[in-house]
């Protein structure tokens, strides 16, 4: 993500900053700074604002009222913010905000606005010209304004669609974001002419990084629901509202558009469906979804439907910036028992240039991320099951050489049998030392 912190290194103790032997003495990256206290209920809101004071131009400073190992202390670890340490545990929250207060004084910010627990919007611009010569201010509440539904599309090169998207999604949100990833064909001047609000990439950084900005930008807007589609036409937006009903009826931090369903696999290319088919059980089973009710249906949909649980979460994650982010969030909600939803959703590949990326280079890459994924989440699925039937086939084949009393060609057999046992057992010794590596961590 773009929104990382200033890294600054030192020792850490009580009633500091991390970093603290060096922050004292270096002069700020900006002359303000925000304060939040962390608490056991305000994580994503805590990301959110973490992610909206960046985007003013404001470093952050947390604290927190509770145990450090909460999982607020360790979004805002992930986002590289400076961790006040508390004096002591169990701290009032006007106590903590002195303890911020002096520490962005120590640290040479001039000022420092102040948050509640609960985080709310702060108009930054109200607060900071308001200040006057304080160092510490209470943040002023943003005048409210609801954003239920948020679509987002990120969109490479998608001039000759991209209008026609944006105008059929405005009718069913509250706002558009398009994401242009280094598009050079006038992307971002068609978005906006339809209405989207754009934020450009310089660069063609992927569409991972086109999603990780969208979830940055939603937490930022404090929308209710994201619901990301693609840019070049293929789902319908008109089905919005179906996603974003499941949601709301079954509190699903994420809600998939199947595309497998019984109508509209008539309508995939029968390439794509066998390809699509071998990568939804490969990820599947790299998800450990076993019973066939735990399983998703279509794995690779671009077109889903986010919760506020699941964009706070996402702006901080770690998402690959290719194609297989879709497969990283997945992994992301499955590490944090989310729910995943599934409802049937149409698609359309008769458009123009329906998918610029070549599929089989793009098959090849979702299923060397999904082995990959497998090695290192179930080793002993992925190497030590076969490990045990190669040692087991290199057993039976010895025995059967054996019984034949070396007769012809069975010194050939006997070297298939070696390498079929000496395979299963460095197969079994390497899915038990990746096992025992992946237990300690």
């Amino acid at each position: 993500m773009g929104w990382q912190g200033d890294e600054r290194e030192g020792g850490r103790g009580r009633g500091g900053v991390n970093g603290s032997a060096t922050a004292a003495t270096e002069k700020p990256a900006h002359d303000e700074a925000v304060g939040l206290v962390a608490t056991p209920d305000n994580a994503e809101a805590l990301v959110r604002s973490i992610l909206r004071a960046r985007r003013h131009g404001f470093d952050v400073l947390v604290t927190y009222a509770g145990s450090e190992a909460m999982e607020s202390v360790a979004f805002a670890r992930q986002l590289d913010v400076q961790i006040v340490e508390p004096s002591l545990p169990d701290q009032d929250v006007d106590t903590l905000h002195r303890e911020l207060t002096a520490t962005a004084r120590v640290m040479g910010y001039s000022t420092v606005v102040l948050q509640s627990p609960a985080c709310p919007r702060v108009d930054y611009e109200a607060t900071t010209s308001g200040a006057g010569e304080r160092v510490a201010v209470e943040g002023t509440p943003e005048a409210s304004r609801e954003l239920a539904v948020l679509v987002g599309i990120p969109a490479y090169d998608e001039a000759a669609t991209i209008g026609s998207v944006v105008e059929a999604a405005r009718e069913h949100a509250d706002a558009v974001l398009v994401v242009s990833d280094g598009s050079t064909d006038g992307t971002e001047h068609r978005a906006r002419e339809a209405g989207a609000t754009v934020i450009e990439h310089e660069r063609n950084r992927g569409y991972g990084a086109a999603l990780q900005t969208l979830f940055g930008a939603a937490a930022d807007r404090d929308a209710d629901h994201l619901v990301v589609l693609d840019g070049d036409g293929q789902h319908a937006a008109e089905e919005i509202p179906s996603l974003v009903e499941a949601q709301r009826e079954s509190n699903a931090e994420i809600v998939v558009g199947n595309r497998f369903h019984e109508e509209a696999r008539r309508e995939i290319p029968l390439y794509r469906r066998v390809g699509l088919t071998a990568i939804n059980h490969l990820t599947n089973l790299s998800l450990g979804a076993v019973r066939s009710q735990e399983r998703l249906s279509d794995t690779q949909s671009g077109f889903r439907a986010y919760d506020q649980r699941a964009i706070a979460s996402l702006a901080s994650a770690d998402l690959g910036d290719g194609m297989d982010a879709s497969t990283d969030i997945l992994y992301h909600a499955t590490d944090r028992g989310y729910t995943v939803e599934e409802v049937d959703a149409s698609v359309t590949y008769d458009v123009e240039d329906a998918n610029s990326r070549h599929p089989i280079r793009h098959g090849l890459t979702l299923v060397h991320s999904v082995l990959t994924t497998i090695e290192q989440r179930h080793p002993v699925l992925l190497l030590g099951v076969p490990g045990v039937v190669s040692v087991a086939l290199g057993i039976a084949v010895g025995l059967w050489t054996l019984q034949a009393n070396l007769s012809d060609g069975a010194v050939l057999y006997a070297f298939v049998s070696m390498a079929f046992f000496l395979a299963g057992i460095l197969s079994c010794f390497t899915a038990i030392i990746l096992h025992a590596l992946q237990r300690s961590q």
